[in-house]
């Protein structure tokens, strides 16, 4: 007979309704978790996280338009644009119309933007050993994460 503790555990974990099993509720509290844990190496360097997620892809590629970078954020220029503001304003980026079609904005890195990556680099590195996750595994974690959010923006 099988005590009535495994069973009731065994019940739990087969629960579609309990908040422990459920894949929404973990990658939420890992992205809060996540981006709490970047906030005060963040703010020594004067930034918000979704700034920093702007300027990692500026550093990636400089002078692109503003709906690259929201497609590359997954964000909307309603979202991004208050963030680019606030960059331009703290003097990491500026934003211009492009000669060739004056309804793309284009945002290049200022000097002090580009000068920032080479502090940037200590924000990942500190938050990497709080994970004490290897580089194959960190990767590993990317991938399957990639895989979920592909798998649900099908529809967008």
């Amino acid at each position: 007979m099988v005590p009535k503790v495994e069973t009731m555990e065994a019940e739990r974990e087969v629960d579609p309704l309990l908040l422990d099993n459920q894949l929404c509720y973990a990658l939420y509290a890992a992205a809060h978790r996540m981006t709490k844990s970047y906030r005060p190496f963040l703010e020594r360097l004067g930034l918000t996280y979704p700034q920093y997620l702007v300027l990692l892809v500026l550093w990636e590629q400089d002078g692109v338009t503003v709906s690259e970078i929201g497609r590359r954020l997954r964000l909307d220029s309603g979202t991004l644009t208050p963030v680019l503001k606030r960059l331009e304003n703290s003097g990491f980026l500026r934003r211009t119309r492009r000669q060739s079609d004056e309804r793309e904005v284009e945002i290049a890195l200022t000097p002090q933007g580009a000068a920032l990556r080479s502090e940037a680099v200590s924000v990942r590195e500190s938050v990497m050993c709080q994970l004490e996750l290897s580089e194959p595994e960190i990767r590993a974690l990317r991938k399957d994460l990639s895989l979920v959010i592909d798998r649900l923006s099908v529809n967008e």
